[in-house]
């Protein structure tokens, strides 16, 4: 059996975007000042030089994972690995030892999907920040929301994967529409709105902090399928709609004979509408019978 591992961020943070020491920019607007100097003081940002922050600069997919990540302070801090995890485990473009590849990880094992083939070198757009800084927001907790539309002028532009989450980026106040209504969701963030969209994110976050929920109690039902294999289903009981799953992530063959089934929650997405009707939310998998079957919350979702 192999000791169970840890996987601590150890590389140093290389985009000027992501390190530094504080001080006072000359080329940042009042209306940006508080979000970059706030952000700074935490290490999440800094400027090209003491004087400069380049407000107006562009920044890059990899820089704005590294940015979100230690921002929204996502982590893997209770989450324990048989097999150190590697960037190349998941994405194909991002190398082992990029000064990225930590946030990457990070990301993955906190439920922030992002494509495999991503381009860390590339530029990003409004609408790529916003939909990746509300996904990670959202996986900090659920947040107070009021339920209403909003119309963007430009909504045809935007690609229609993230208009709920730009729809809920604009209600959590994180940023608002132009002067006419507009969003621009293919024009490039620059480095002051992402500051700035990334600082109301936390404050979302921080004015809404929840004390932990009650552990929800799942059953464990083992059934014989022969004398070399039971089928394990977890079951979260009855639910008001097929919108509450629940997911088996993978199962720990322990020296003293147990396999623990590591699993996780899923409620109802906000942006989606689901049929009323009582379903019951489990899932299965099979196991040697040799093992005793135990269920655990996997850490990224206690």
């Amino acid at each position: 059996m192999k000791k169970i591992a840890t996987l601590t961020l150890t590389t140093l943070l290389a985009s000027s975007l992501t390190f530094g020491t504080a001080f006072a920019f000359s080329d940042v607007e009042a209306d940006q000042a508080e979000a970059v100097k706030a952000l700074q003081e935490r290490g999440v940002v800094s400027g090209f030089d003491s004087e400069h922050f380049v407000p107006k600069g562009k920044i890059s997919y990899a820089q704005t994972v590294q940015m979100i990540v230690k921002g929204l302070n996502l982590n893997l801090d209770t989450i324990r690995f048989i097999k150190q995890p590697l960037a190349s485990d998941t994405y194909t473009n991002i190398p082992n030892d990029a000064w990225y590849a930590d946030a990457f990880i990070i990301a993955h094992y906190n439920g922030l999907e992002i494509a495999k083939d991503v381009n860390p070198n590339a530029t990003i757009t409004r609408e790529q920040f916003g939909d990746l800084l509300v996904r990670a927001l959202e996986k900090k907790g659920n947040f107070p929301l009021i339920k209403m539309f909003i119309e963007i002028k430009d909504a045809d532009q935007i690609n229609v994967d993230y208009q709920g989450t730009l729809q809920r980026l604009l209600l959590y106040k994180i940023t608002k529409l132009d002067q006419d209504g507009k969003f621009n969701p293919k024009a490039e963030v620059t480095r002051g709105e992402a500051a700035n969209w990334l600082y109301q994110a936390t404050k979302v976050m921080n004015a809404h902090a929840q004390a932990p929920v009650p552990a929800e109690e799942i059953a464990v039902k083992i059934d014989k399928v022969n004398d070399d294999v039971n089928k394990i289903t977890l079951s979260r009981g009855d639910k008001p709609n097929p919108g509450y799953t629940i997911e088996i992530t993978g199962i720990q063959f322990k020296d003293d004979g147990q396999a623990v089934i590591t699993y996780t929650l899923h409620d109802p997405k906000p942006d989606m509408m689901y049929p009323a009707v009582i379903t019951e939310a489990k899932a299965t998998t099979y196991v040697s019978s040799k093992f005793k079957a135990t269920a655990e919350l996997a850490a990224a979702n206690k």
